[in-house]
């Protein structure tokens, strides 16, 4: 059995097809980790959702901001955006269950065996691993709660409050460890966000550094798995990080990276988004 990752699809389809016939991928005895954004943007939304799906146990899966943004539109609470690929799903005979698979999905995946986390944008320099997985849960108990999810969809979007504190209750205390898992690039070594820049690191804004640069980083040393930084071009220097979006919906590429091995492989993509 193999383990492989991959960084965000946003309906690139075919580009994770061609790597996984490339290394003889088979769902019968190895798995694939996805690190969010399985949709949007991508030819293709409805046919990866759906091909994630029913890789069933063999798939592993965090939700990425458009993720969430699917379910917001789902549940009459978000937008379509004119650079949305979402309709294919929304009118798609199945849609109940792939939007109910995607509510049971986490924010933050922890393998004891392999001592390796993935999320999709990556954790905040005060938390130690403990307490993200303890934040996510939070999260994911609410997506998963029927009478819970609607007012936490309502209240989702939005960047404040952009720095933790452990006396934040409700919708703002789940908007912002949303935007920490989901949405996170530069933070202060106290966690305060900026949400503004998304560029490479050399977009910092004053006072600001990528969230796994910081020296007293709680979580430094472990092995965490991260995509949603296309900008990264997968360039990330901080060891036992990894950088996998590497902007195939850009017309970069898709990297797939061995996690037994740590060999990535790579093929080129086609812009499918201007």
């Amino acid at each position: 059995m193999t383990t492989y990752a991959v960084g965000d699809l946003q309906g690139c389809l075919e580009p994770l097809q061609r790597l996984l016939q490339r290394v003889d991928f088979s769902p019968s005895r190895d798995c694939l980790w996805l690190a969010g954004d399985l949709v949007n943007r991508g030819p293709k939304s409805l046919e990866a959702l759906r091909f994630v799906r029913d890789l069933g146990s063999s798939g592993i899966t965090v939700l990425g901001n458009h993720d969430l943004h699917l379910l917001a539109v789902a549940h009459d609470v978000g937008r379509l955006k004119r650079a949305d690929t979402l309709k294919p799903i929304l009118d798609a005979p199945d849609r109940a269950d792939l939007i109910d698979w995607l509510r049971q999905q986490k924010l933050v995946h922890y393998d004891a065996e392999r001592e390796t986390t993935m999320v999709h944008a990556g954790i905040p320099p005060q938390w130690s691993l403990t307490k993200a997985l303890r934040r996510s849960a939070e999260v994911e108990a609410v997506l998963r709660d029927d009478a819970m999810l609607q007012p936490f969809l309502e209240g989702m979007y939005g960047n404040q409050p952009a720095k933790w504190n452990k006396e934040l209750y409700g919708v703002p205390r789940l908007r912002l460890i949303t935007n920490y898992f989901t949405r996170m690039r530069f933070c202060k070594a106290d966690g305060t966000l900026d949400l503004e820049a998304k560029e490479g690191l050399d977009s910092a804004p004053p006072g600001f550094a990528p969230w796994f640069s910081h020296p007293n980083r709680k979580t430094r040393g472990c092995k965490i798995i991260f995509g949603h930084w296309a900008a990264l071009e997968g360039q990330c220097d901080e060891p036992n990080v990894y950088a996998l979006d590497t902007g195939c919906v850009w017309g970069n590429a898709m990297t797939l990276m061995n996690l037994d091995s740590g060999e990535l492989h790579r093929c080129d993509c086609e812009a499918t988004h201007d």
